[in-house]
């Protein structure tokens, strides 16, 4: 990270403020608006403090629409929609996570949509309705994760491959949920199944670090039975969720994350009870992974072209 990126605070080439939050992840961006008013120039400078800082939040933009959204998302390289959940209406891709209707507890580690073999890059989620208290959202440095490793570590990790899929045993991952979510997880979210293989440790397609690709949609590492492949699991996810690793963000509505999904895991705290708690999110597409031996990720299972 470049001296000016270290600093607590400092301002970008096109004004933007910038204010880091933790020692290794998520700053504060402010003095910009992400409306329609916005310029190339400036959402240069956001990727650019995007990659620096693996999360970015922005406070006070409730003028920040439907259309501005998906208009930004297409600046930061094309939006690309969820494979199995129904975009709101009107939109081309906006994915509306709302609680009350059983889709919006994202209470496990995971990056977004990793079942599929060019899971998105980039994901852009504001909040419109917000708990009075409760619902923050945590995010996990999986480069820093990947730093962390002994060299031994990073060896056993680089030779690994996992296989992902959208279709899990729900029940043990969300001991908590509702009728409503079990219902919505079954009949829309994996009505369809998905999985990919990726390689534990990808090659970052824009900066060149290596990050470790894990998260609950992980069904199993390749050549390994259940259980060894769920100790595995626990001894590398346990690095990517340190303390040392997160930012916490507490949300007010009008608020809008955008997170590097190449480079994160993230977690939405569920400690809301029955209250309203409704976001939205579009995602950018990515890039197939490369591994650090250069194998690319491959499809495993989608369903069937209409």
């Amino acid at each position: 990270m470049s001296a000016a990126a270290s600093a607590a605070v400092h301002a970008d080439k096109a004004g933007i403020r910038i204010r880091r939050l933790a020692g290794r992840i998520g700053a504060e961006l402010s003095n910009i608006k992400l409306d329609g008013t916005i310029t190339r120039e400036q959402v240069e400078e956001i990727r650019r403090a995007l990659l620096a800082h693996r999360v970015i939040f922005f406070r006070d933009q409730e003028q920040f629409s439907d259309t501005d959204q998906e208009r930004f998302a297409n600046m930061l390289g094309g939006l690309v929609p969820h494979p199995t959940e129904t975009a709101l209406t009107g939109s081309m891709g906006i994915l509306e996570l709302d609680a009350a209707a059983g889709n919006g507890k994202a209470d496990v580690w995971h990056t977004d949509v990793t079942f599929v073999d060019a899971y998105p890059r980039y994901s852009v989620l504001r909040a419109m309705r917000i708990p009075e208290v409760g619902g923050d959202t945590l995010w996990a440095n999986t480069v820093a994760a990947y730093d962390d490793l002994s060299p031994q570590l990073k060896q056993l990790a680089e030779s690994l491959w996992a296989v992902h899929s959208n279709k899990y045993d729900y029940a043990a991952q969300h001991a908590a949920a509702t009728p409503e979510e079990a219902a919505h997880y079954e009949k829309v979210f994996a009505s369809q199944v998905y999985e990919a293989e990726h390689p534990v440790v990808r090659i970052h397609p824009e900066t060149g670090e290596k990050s470790l690709v894990l998260g609950y949609f992980i069904q199993r590492f390749v050549g390994h039975n259940h259980v060894d492949s769920n100790l595995l699991f626990t001894l590398l996810q346990n690095h990517v969720i340190r303390m040392e690793n997160i930012v916490r963000w507490n949300w007010r509505a009008g608020d809008v994350a955008i997170w590097d999904n190449q480079a994160t895991q993230h977690y939405a705290l569920n400690d809301y009870g029955k209250a309203n708690r409704t976001m939205r999110r579009v995602t950018i597409a990515g890039e197939v992974p490369v591994s650090v031996d250069g194998r690319h990720s491959k499809t495993l299972k989608e369903p069937a072209r209409a």
